[in-house]
């Protein structure tokens, strides 16, 4: 009896062997993207959420070539940002949604995305849609995550694999914004308690106690985008009836004063956290860039959504089967009233990836993960 339950048990050791062998040999891609945020980078986990916020509707995805052009739940006609940068860096495979059921797995070490349209730092953040992920939900999810890496590849080499071959991202805060403290009727009393300074405030302290718990699970290379200038997507131009070269005042104001307060937080967490690279995606100025300067990008328009409808720049009702879709989405910058179109998400990744210190800092992802 002994030595058959000895053979037994050789016979697991041999097969768990195999396994992180398998596993093991994942480890040569080039980096693994684990992704946090809202709808600018979902991947998809709002399809398995009862949500308001979601894109699992055409034409959404229409660009998509991994799909055939079947919506996937990502917020745009193509591909993400984050996609997009991965393709740059090497990685072989999207990062998939972690509440699809085949992220599990071998699959995980091409990275996961958390990310969830509507989301935002604050758990109260997105209540309008009633079901989306918040960025400490996103955090809890990569705990199990974390766990699972242990079991693939030993507690040792999991924490290795983390901290040199996988790039954190995390693009988060406008929704904070928009769809929290400007938020008609649902948010009044937020703005008669708190100015928006304060509001801000809170906005970073969550942010850092966030970052910290995503250090303590071993992150060690993370990138973090600022927020654009709101006030001039479509539908902001579009409810504060603007002009095509005017964008809304207060919500680029709040903007700004987060961007202000997120540099010095991350220059903070870089001075703190022992063998942290914390880099700063200035996404406020790489979009402003854009806006200014669309012809010479190739795009022929900068204020109105491609797909949409309501207003001058179709800015009001999100897009769906019902919308009106411009003629050429290549030549558009923004996709819907909220989100950018898969040429402009391709001119942001290209910045991200290998720019200069004006758009990414102190280093571009590229040289982050080759650290």
């Amino acid at each position: 009896m002994d030595l058959r339950w000895a053979a037994a048990a050789a016979a697991v050791c041999a097969m768990a062997l195999v396994i992180r062998s398998e596993a093991a040999e994942k480890l040569a891609f080039p980096g693994a993207s684990f992704v946090f945020g809202d709808s600018l980078v979902d991947a998809g986990n709002n399809n398995y959420l009862p949500s308001l916020s979601r894109a699992d509707l055409p034409p959404n995805g229409m660009d998509f070539a991994a799909s055939g052009g079947q919506p996937t739940g990502r917020f745009t006609n193509g591909r993400t940002m984050a996609d997009i940068v991965g393709e740059l860096l090497g990685q072989l495979n999207y990062s998939q949604p972690f509440l699809s059921p085949e992220t599990k797995g071998p699959v995980i070490l091409n990275g996961v995305n958390y990310a969830s349209g509507g989301s935002g730092i604050l758990n109260s953040t997105g209540r309008i849609f009633v079901n989306r992920l918040g960025m400490d939900v996103q955090i809890d999810y990569f705990n199990v995550t974390r766990r699972q890496l242990d079991e693939l590849l030993g507690t040792k080499a999991a924490r290795e694999f983390l901290w040199k071959k996988a790039i954190f991202s995390i693009t988060v805060g406008s929704n904070d914004i928009l769809n929290n403290y400007l938020l008609p009727f649902f948010s009044i009393a937020e703005r008669v308690n708190q100015t928006p300074d304060a509001f801000i405030a809170d906005l970073i302290a969550a942010l850092r106690g966030q970052l910290i718990r995503l250090y303590s699970l071993d992150a060690r290379k993370i990138v973090v985008s600022n927020v654009g200038p709101l006030g001039c997507i479509p539908y902001q131009k579009t409810i504060n009836q603007l002009n095509e070269n005017e964008c809304a005042g207060l919500p680029n104001q709040m903007a700004m004063k987060y961007n202000a307060l997120l540099r010095d937080l991350l220059m903070e967490l870089n001075r703190r956290l022992p063998g942290a690279v914390f880099v700063l995606s200035n996404a406020y100025d790489l979009v402003t860039e854009l806006l200014a300067n669309y012809r010479a990008y190739g795009f022929t328009d900068a204020s109105t959504a491609c797909c949409g409808n309501g207003g001058q720049y179709r800015g009001i009702f999100p897009c769906g089967p019902a919308s009106t879709m411009c003629d050429d989405r290549s030549r558009y910058v923004f996709w819907d009233p909220y989100h950018p179109s898969q040429a402009a998400n391709v001119f942001f990744a290209k910045h991200m990836a290998d720019g200069d210190t004006r758009y990414i800092s102190p280093m571009n992802i590229r040289q982050l993960l080759k650290l």
